[in-house]
């Protein structure tokens, strides 16, 4: 039945309602502090914002935001790929991911583990806090790694990355 489904953009395209991420309801509230608020206020930080990025690309190549994005990010932290344990990229559609995948050669052995958004939904305005609470907790759950990578496309050609630590 997957094969019998019809292209949802273009006539002769790829992306159908088996390899895009549902639309789905979603909230996600993420409180960063700064080192003084967290002395301060007695907080228990789960990770460290090492840094961020956001760029911008061509809007015909809808998707592959995330490559200049998470390059940026990980250069403004000084930092490479061969120094993440963790890598979580937004599945918009299944072609966009694997096109970035490809892209930045990424190990899959480290890259969306738990899924991605084509498994557990796209909350547009969520998704963001949702990776990024994903990688975070992730440090809790086990004492693989020191650096995770979330990233996401975002419409009109754009990209973001946010690059955090183990503390």
């Amino acid at each position: 039945q997957i094969a019998s489904l019809r292209p949802v953009f273009k006539k002769d395209g790829v992306v159908t309602a088996a390899n895009a991420s549902g639309i789905c309801d979603g909230a996600g509230t993420i409180i960063l502090a700064s080192e003084e608020a967290v002395r301060e206020h007695g907080l228990q930080p789960l990770a460290r914002l090492a840094s961020y990025h956001v760029s911008g690309c061509d809007p015909s190549i809808m998707g592959i935001g995330p490559v200049s994005a998470i390059k940026g990010a990980l250069e403004s932290a000084g930092m490479t790929l061969a120094d993440v344990d963790r890598m979580e990229i937004n599945e918009a559609f299944a072609a966009q991911f694997l096109a970035c995948a490809k892209a930045l050669e990424l190990d899959m052995d480290k890259t969306n583990l738990h899924g991605g958004a084509i498994s557990l939904g796209h909350p547009l305005g969520a998704s963001g806090s949702r990776i990024t609470a994903h990688l975070a907790n992730e440090f809790l759950r086990t004492d693989a790694g020191k650096v995770h990578v979330g990233s996401a496309c975002i419409g009109g050609g754009q990209g973001i990355a946010v690059v955090l630590e183990r503390v």
